[in-house]
């Protein structure tokens, strides 16, 4: 009977009841039509792959393969990302960042800058807030600098940088979610930003898998998974576009040089 129960309960409760509701219809569908018929299985099947531990594992490995946890960081201030919040209260990501940066400050005692702000303008910035958590696991408040200002990790990289400068921090310590990391070493070199890498959250093991494993239970570690990737691909994507308008607005400054006009000057 616990078997029995622990089969059943994912396909009454979300991911596994649209999977059963997208299957069973697509079944129905076929004495109409072939093609809903397989559009509504397929999509149930595929809901099913993206909510089973196995798929999500191997998404999750693809953007952590090749990091590594520093032996001995070493830096002049520790550079931390927020995760988000979530009724004021930062996310489980967040907390992991959290408890990485405040480890690195009793070693190092080097100040840390959070960084995050509202992204949208009806919500507030998250950097006070975890911030208030730092000074919980006792890291003073003197050494905390938040960036409330940043909506993504972009923005991170932006607008840290300026503290970095502003306060002549030569040796950065990165800290983010090992599934981040990627994306974010992107946007920091973006910004001619030289960082050390401290993960948090690295899976370090691949799991045994059981036969629960393969039943929809969660469809969130995918959607973050993607979600990465899909940073990843638009980070790429807008600085190669960048480089290229930097490029011809290059080209059209030495055109106007040559024509007589002032560098920028638009001609008519």
């Amino acid at each position: 009977m616990f078997i029995f129960k622990k089969a059943v309960s994912p396909f009454l409760l979300p991911p596994g009841i649209f999977v059963l509701i997208l299957i069973c219809s697509g079944f129905f569908f076929f004495r109409r039509s072939f093609r809903m018929g397989m559009l509504n299985i397929g999509t149930g099947l595929l809901i099913w792959l993206l909510s089973i531990s196995p798929v999500t594992d191997r998404l999750m490995h693809g953007l952590e393969a090749g990091l590594k946890v520093p032996r001995n960081p070493q830096g002049d201030v520790i550079v931390m990302l927020g995760g988000g919040v979530s009724g004021g209260v930062p996310t489980a990501d967040t907390f992991g960042r959290i408890v990485t940066a405040a480890s690195l400050y009793r070693v190092l005692h080097v100040p840390i800058i959070v960084s995050g702000g509202g992204v949208y303008a009806w919500r507030k910035a998250e950097a006070p807030i975890d911030a208030q958590y730092l000074e919980d696991l006792g890291v003073p408040p003197e050494d905390i600098l938040p960036e409330d200002k940043s909506r993504d990790t972009l923005e991170n990289a932006r607008y840290t940088k300026k503290i970095c400068d502003a306060h002549h921090f030569t040796a950065p310590l990165l800290v983010t979610s090992a599934y981040h990391m990627k994306r974010s070493l992107l946007c920091f070199r973006h910004e001619k930003m030289h960082v050390t890498a401290v993960l948090s959250d690295l899976e370090t093991a691949r799991p045994k898998y059981g036969w629960r494993d393969y039943l929809p239970l969660d469809l969130g570690p995918s959607a973050t998974c993607l979600h990465e990737y899909l940073g990843i691909l638009y980070e790429k994507l807008f600085f190669k576009t960048e480089g290229v308008l930097k490029g011809l607005h290059a080209v059209e400054n030495r055109i106007g040089l040559f024509m007589g006009r002032p560098a920028g000057h638009p001609g008519n």
